[in-house]
């Protein structure tokens, strides 16, 4: 088993106590539910309404569009980089579809023309990320402005209503019994986590991450895996966003504002790396739920709006110096017993 297949699974052995910690950190995924179940239970006693139904189809709902997003944000930090133009995309994504389905196209085509959007904004990042060799913090940092701008100009900074009813079955329709919106964010998750763990090519991200160079050695492309990546983050952000504006009903520009921390706090809280080639969509997903569930927990509590704020800051902070930590720690020499 090579390296970046144990820093994956989390299958290499230790022994002591220090192998013990070493295993706990690696079994991150446990480690969250068990930190969900105590932070639902203590919101439920605190709040006497958190585990109604009315309120977990609330946060269901809530957090599937970020659910979506979340599986390319997590590919993106295993393949050793960051996508911060997310939010922007997501609100791209939204705005040209509405443009598309006011300007008379089918719904299925304005469907495809808004998460082509999305999909080109990520392939841009990619292309210049791998052709161009700007830091992916400067060339998403970038398309975080423009896809915002393009959202901004193209609706003059007012929202679009007044779309057609069919359209809203995507983010308001239910299936036996169950919403289209969650089903979707169900079946976007469980496709990205299964083809992480066991597909071939998408396996190849984990190399590219934990180390490019071994990685092109071994005959990766890595550049192919890395636009790949990017152009997938892109359209999964805008898929997002044509999904909330059919069921807000309205396609905002301004929405999506401040979504690319919270994925990221979220995946590396499930177990995601800064420093690229860990984290698994089923990590990611978890710590989506720890976020979700802190977030709601706080409007329960009536938590003013700028304490939420500081409160997210705080979770990422946490969450990217506990990364620190877990790196430094897994890195120390173990002593075997004899």
């Amino acid at each position: 088993m090579s390296k970046v297949d144990a820093a994956a699974t989390g299958r290499a052995g230790y022994d002591g106590v220090a192998g013990f910690l070493q295993r706990m950190l690696r079994f991150r995924e446990f480690t969250l539910i068990v930190m969900i179940i105590l932070v639902g239970l203590l919101l439920e006693w605190q709040t006497g309404r958190f585990l109604s139904s009315a309120n977990i189809n609330a946060i269901l709902m809530g957090f599937s569009a970020s659910a979506i997003m979340m599986v390319g944000m997590t590919a993106a930090l295993v393949s050793g980089g960051f996508d911060l133009s997310v939010g922007s995309v997501f609100a791209m994504g939204g705005v040209t579809t509405a443009v598309a389905l006011r300007g008379g196209l089918p719904i299925w085509l304005a469907v495809l023309v808004g998460v082509g959007a999305g999909a080109l904004a990520g392939l841009t990042n990619g292309l210049l990320i791998t052709k161009a060799g700007i830091n992916p913090f400067i060339t998403t940092l970038g398309m975080m402005s423009i896809a915002r701008g393009v959202g901004l100009a193209i609706t003059e900074g007012s929202p679009i209503a007044s779309l057609p009813q069919d359209f809203f079955v995507l983010g308001q329709g239910k299936t036996l019994g169950v919403a289209n919106l969650i089903l979707i964010a169900l079946f976007v998750v469980f496709v990205g986590d299964v083809l992480m763990r066991r597909s071939a090519l998408f396996r190849n991200i984990y190399y590219v991450g934990g180390n490019p160079d071994a990685a092109r050695l071994s005959g990766i492309n890595v550049d192919r895996i890395t636009i790949g990546v990017y152009a997938l983050s892109g359209l999964l952000a805008a898929l997002a966003g044509v999904l909330s504006v059919s069921r807000f009903t309205v396609a905002d520009p301004g929405s999506g504002t401040g979504e690319e921390l919270r994925l990221i706090a979220a995946c590396i809280i499930g177990g995601a790396s800064l420093k690229g080639g860990k984290g698994t969509v089923l990590g990611g997903l978890l710590g989506l739920i720890f976020v979700g569930f802190i977030n709601n927990g706080m409007v329960l509590l009536r938590v003013p709006v700028y304490w939420q704020n500081l409160a997210m800051g705080i979770i990422l902070l946490l969450a990217v110096g506990f990364d620190t930590f877990s790196q430094r720690f897994q890195a120390r020499p173990t002593r075997r017993k004899a």
